[in-house]
């Protein structure tokens, strides 16, 4: 539900992923094969011979070093910021609000003007955090459940729930699924409107290592 470049993400490893495996591999055969270690040793002294006279002809007359280092600084600066860029990029989409009499949703119930059915001017906003904490109070009520979880994503311009439930072992998934859609439809009785919901039954260590509590 977020809006994570996951593209931009493939082809980002993918870059790295093969520069980094030339780089072994190069270092690997300068390891292990003597015919390349040889041409390494002869080719050396003529890449140093090159690196010298592109120093000499880029370092200004009255001036000790190249300007090579400020365009390499440069490159470096412009880089942490496209990484600095890229890592904001990720996970974006979380949103406050989860509704309001401005939403584009068409309202669940009352017509016309909103969820109560009347025309009265002004704006009226439930927070994301409202509706989150209710539907995970709820669903924490349920001893079948280890744990739960609730954010608030934009969906094309739109709030939507996304649901984590961590079942304990043995509880049917179907049944579970079917317990927070109805949930999920009195939180969209309650509010007025309807919401688009991502539900996710997950397993992990804390339902394998968790336990129900028993009443003696």
């Amino acid at each position: 539900m977020n809006t994570t470049p996951r593209g931009l993400n493939r082809w980002v490893l993918a870059v790295v992923g093969l520069l980094a495996l030339a780089a072994g591999a190069a270092g690997l055969a300068l390891l292990t094969v003597p015919a390349v270690a040889s041409w390494w040793a002869a080719a050396a002294p003529r890449v140093g011979e090159a690196l010298d006279g592109a120093r000499t002809r880029t370092t200004p007359d009255g001036q000790e070093d190249t300007w090579l280092w400020l365009a390499l600084a440069a490159v470096l600066l412009l880089l942490i910021v496209l990484l600095v860029l890229w890592i904001t990029a990720q996970g974006r989409g979380r949103t406050g609000i989860f509704a309001s009499t401005e939403d584009p949703r068409t309202p669940a119930v009352g017509d016309p003007g909103g969820p109560g059915g009347t025309d009265a001017v002004g704006t009226v906003t439930i927070t994301a955090a409202a509706a989150e904490q209710a539907l995970k109070a709820a669903l924490l009520e349920r001893p079948d459940l280890a744990a739960a979880s609730v954010s608030t994503w934009r969906v094309r311009g739109v709030p939507g729930l996304r649901v984590q439930v961590f079942p304990r072992k043995g509880v049917p998934a179907y049944a579970v699924a079917a317990d927070v859609s109805r949930l999920v439809e009195a939180l969209d009785r309650v509010t007025g409107y309807r919401t688009p919901v991502l539900i996710s039954i997950r397993s992990g260590a804390r339902v394998r290592f968790s336990r129900a509590d028993r009443v003696a």
